[in-house]
């Protein structure tokens, strides 16, 4: 039997987590034997892992990553890996010289910089193994790439290298010493060959693996929407972080509401711009038009009820979100931006906007005041094929 160790940073509930553990699903149908370690020790999505997946976490914590103290446990635990093995002593002329360059582009990513210490931090192995992957980009492919010992090597990437802050210089070459990049698509397998040119022949996108029918099901359970509003629904999935840019969707809801549109705005997610999200929708006075729902287990039925899907955010690498609603056969609205593109096919399953809440307003309000609009964008849809039987096999080919 086949021994497969995967690492991924935390299992918070966030699109790249989703994928995982439909990855993880469905090489238990492959006679493989599965491992899995959680950089950092914490994430709610433990709870979703398959039974032939052992955690080798010696302490795990499942509450939420997102949430305020979520949030709080995380940072006592970056801290505690810091001094682990010595990592931060280790690191210091790299944390100095990355720190200075971050300055100098006026743009200091405290959490790209810290991977590489995490990473050292780790929970430390003897154990080899025919496959080790690594299912983000930073920390997990920094371990995977300095301290795991493997036949072979593959690491994903799941956002916009560029956009999303990451260096040669933070990696250390690092990918250079894997044997198969699997970036989720097409825009982003191209931003990360504009740095790392000379892996172009090891680089392959691998789709994210998403399961309709489960999706589906999901879907009737019981759940969605518990207050009594009877206009439009507009729905978001995503995390508050500035990459989402939400706040320019609540100065969207702010012109739909100053036309007099008949709609109510719903986000679940969670992440560390809540408090300055929710204070601007009491600046503009939208506490009961532009509502935070947190993080749900199950979103699905809020994607089955709602009349709207929106995802504008400032880069993505592919989102899970927008390939659910559209499973779920919704009207979805994207920003024009890495990832988002690739996803939609304007006018004729969904419609793309410029980043601005002018554009954002523009097309909802034409989408909500047109049912059949929405209704032939989402039947199109629900008929997008989603997941290629033969994405597993691009993994597995590496342990033949």
């Amino acid at each position: 039997m086949k021994e497969i160790l995967v690492v991924i940073n935390t299992l918070g509930r966030a699109g790249a987590e989703t994928a995982l553990m439909e990855l993880l699903r469905r090489l238990d149908q492959n006679g493989c034997h599965v491992s899995l370690y959680v950089l950092m020790n914490q994430g709610e999505m433990v709870r979703e892992l398959p039974e032939h997946v052992d955690l080798l976490n010696r302490r795990y914590d499942d509450s939420p990553v997102l949430s305020k103290e979520g949030r709080r446990r995380l940072w006592g635990k970056v801290f505690s890996a810091m001094w682990r093995h010595g990592a931060v002593f280790k690191n210091l002329p790299y944390l100095i010289k990355n720190a200075a360059i971050m300055r100098k582009n006026g743009r200091l990513l405290p959490d790209k910089l810290l991977w590489r210490v995490l990473s050292d931090g780790g929970q430390k192995t003897n154990v080899s193994y025919d496959l080790a992957v690594a299912f983000l980009e930073g920390g997990s492919a920094y371990y995977v790439a300095d301290h795991v010992q493997a036949a072979k090597k593959a690491v994903f990437f799941h956002v916009d290298y560029l956009q999303a802050g990451y260096a040669r210089a933070l990696d250390r070459d690092c990918y250079l010493r894997y044997d198969r990049i699997f970036p989720v698509s097409d825009e982003v397998k191209a931003s990360f060959l504009q740095v790392y040119p000379e892996c172009a022949e090891r680089t392959e996108v691998f789709h994210n693996m998403v399961n309709p029918k489960r999706i589906r099901e999901k879907a009737e359970l019981p759940g969605g929407f518990a207050d009594p509003f009877d206009g439009k629904r507009i729905l978001t999935v995503g995390r508050l972080t500035a990459q989402k840019a939400l706040e320019l969707s609540i100065e969207a809801m702010r012109l739909l509401k100053d036309a007099g549109e008949p709609v109510r705005w719903y986000v679940l997610g969670d992440g560390d711009r809540r408090a300055e999200l929710e204070e601007k929708i009491r600046a503009l006075g939208l506490e009961e038009d532009f509502l935070l729902l947190g993080a749900v287990d199950n979103p699905y039925p809020y994607m089955k009820q709602a009349d709207l899907y929106v995802h504008a955010s400032r880069f993505e690498g592919k989102s899970i979100a927008i390939q659910e609603a559209q499973i779920l056969g919704k009207a979805i609205l994207v920003s024009d931006c890495s990832g988002n593109r690739e996803q939609v096919n304007p006018g004729t399953d969904g419609m793309i906007c410029s980043l601005t809440p002018e554009s954002i307003f523009a097309e909802i309000r034409t989408l909500l005041l047109d049912e059949s609009k929405r209704a032939r964008l989402g039947a199109a849809a629900a008929l997008r094929k989603q997941t290629e039987e033969s994405e597993l096999e691009k993994l597995l080919f590496l342990l033949k």
